[in-house]
């Protein structure tokens, strides 16, 4: 085993020995077995970037066609697809 620290908030510590007294186990094993079971469950999501870039030219676009109309001439409401 390799020896690790971490630092965790109260709240998680009160958790995590409520936790760890339910079925016998140490805090350590609880918290070997929670890092088990988040890791197998693959990886997270990954973000896509482009879809950042997109969403950044689309609010561009709309601050010039702002300044070109003398301010916003648009609504809120139109920005949601339909």
């Amino acid at each position: 085993m390799i020896r690790k620290q971490v630092y965790i908030k109260p709240h998680h510590d009160a958790l995590l020995k409520k936790r760890a007294g339910e079925p016998g186990v140490t805090e350590a094993e609880l918290i070997r077995r929670t890092i088990e079971a988040h890791l197998a469950a693959g990886p997270s999501i990954p973000r896509d970037i482009s879809a950042w870039e997109r969403e950044k030219q689309f609010i561009l676009s709309r601050v010039k066609k702002g300044d070109q109309e003398r301010g916003r001439q648009w609504r809120r409401e139109e920005l949601y697809e339909r």
